[in-house]
């Protein structure tokens, strides 16, 4: 593979005499490589010299690293503080039933390296922010985006652009998925596509809303895709496009996406160093935590105290019917969030409410809508179905 032949999105990488050099093991190893024109020996040996980064070991990390780790790619760090959970495994591939409550970096790092153990793999076991971000992103050559927030997704894109490296970024939900790159030297940004965050609240994460489990196999997929194109410097990678993925419909799409000259990231640059994330997306403001602490809680225990001593109040239960389906707490009313305002008429004001849904932020938002109307006695349950299940009932299934 030539040098005169790579593309204007290439990772910069030495010229191929100074190409770290593939031993007997990998020759074989990589041998379909090797016999595509497009990548042949020269490509596999930038591919060995490459270093990407995977923030995330999840669903969309799971195959892109698996895929980056068995194409030869010399270097993955990865960045993750999780462990690992059995609702993890119905899309981490990464991880198996063994590994349940252990590192996600252990996890990764013992498949990877059974994968290949030619790749080296460096873990970063912290969560990313604004103080480490740029020193962590700073020594690899491709960044892959596998968060699940906006504040970590923005995060991300602003430390891309002030690094000059390239984003490879993917985002899923129950059964849709985005990908692009971004941050290349002549292509839009995250923020260009999205120049604020959505309000908090609005967006459902996948632990709320669901996700498809193949759906992060797809989407992570075309991530490590791009990034072994940006490494070779072949074909024309998703830059200045973002791809539209509906797996129900099996149908995808493309949509253009140019540079916004008054992008402060990108654009203008106004962005000339990190801030705080968690406050411009309102986690710290008026996120979910904020949301909780606007109306007055009640613990599972304390509930279950109630209702075991009879006492006279409303149990309404705003998640959705086939949340219901899955697990329910005895003596509660089913009304889903987006039915609730249609139902004040129904309920009484001079009643004592608690209102509870899988977590804590759905039944904090009914609180504030129900007081807002004149309900002075209302109470979310904290933690909701989930702690439940935890503190009170382990019998109630956890999703």
């Amino acid at each position: 593979m030539a040098q005169a032949l790579l593309s204007p999105y290439a990772v910069d990488a030495p010229p191929a005499a100074d190409l770290p050099t593939l031993d007997a093991d990998e020759t074989l190893r990589y041998s379909r490589h090797l016999l595509i024109p497009d990548i042949g020996v020269t490509g596999q040996r930038r591919l060995k010299h490459a270093r990407v980064l995977l923030i995330g070991a999840g669903g969309l990390g799971s195959p892109a690293a698996l895929y980056l780790a068995a194409a030869g790619v010399g270097t993955l760090g990865l960045v993750d503080f999780d462990v690992v959970d059995v609702t993890n495994l119905q899309r981490q591939i990464l991880h198996g039933t063994k590994d349940v409550g252990r590192s996600k970096l252990a996890s990764a790092t013992d498949r990877l390296r059974d994968v290949n153990p030619h790749v080296g793999v460096e873990g970063f076991d912290t969560r990313l922010t604004s103080q480490n971000a740029l020193e962590i992103l700073r020594d690899y050559d491709v960044i892959v985006d596998g968060t699940d927030n906006f504040a970590t997704r923005y995060l991300t894109n602003d430390a891309c652009v002030l690094l000059g490296k390239p984003n490879v970024y993917g985002s899923i939900f129950r059964f849709e998925g985005q990908a692009s790159v971004f941050a290349t030297a002549d292509g839009p940004c995250y923020r260009c596509l999205f120049p604020e965050p959505p309000p908090p609240g609005l967006v459902p994460s996948c632990a709320e809303g669901g996700v498809l489990g193949v759906l992060p196999g797809l989407v992570g997929t075309i991530q490590a895709t791009e990034t072994i194109k940006l490494l070779l410097g072949i074909g024309e990678p998703l830059a200045g496009r973002l791809l539209l993925i509906d797996a129900l419909a099996t149908r995808f799409r493309t949509v253009r996406l140019r540079r916004h000259p008054a992008c402060p990231a990108c654009g203008t640059r106004e962005i000339r160093e990190l801030i705080d994330y968690d406050a411009f997306c309102g986690a710290r403001t008026a996120g979910a935590e904020q949301l909780a602490d606007a109306v007055p809680e009640i613990t599972p225990t304390e509930l279950a105290d109630r209702l075991s001593r009879g006492d006279d109040f409303d149990l309404i239960d705003v998640r959705e019917p086939h949340e219901w389906e899955i697990a329910r707490i005895p003596g509660a009313q089913l009304i889903p969030l987006a039915a609730v305002e249609n139902a004040l008429a129904t309920l009484d004001p001079a009643r004592e409410i608690v209102i509870h849904c899988k977590g804590g932020v759905r039944s904090a938002t009914a609180a504030r809508q129900l007081r807002a109307a004149g309900f002075a006695r209302v109470w979310s349950l904290a933690g909701g179905i989930t702690r439940w299940s935890q503190e009170v009932d382990p019998s109630t299934p956890r999703y």
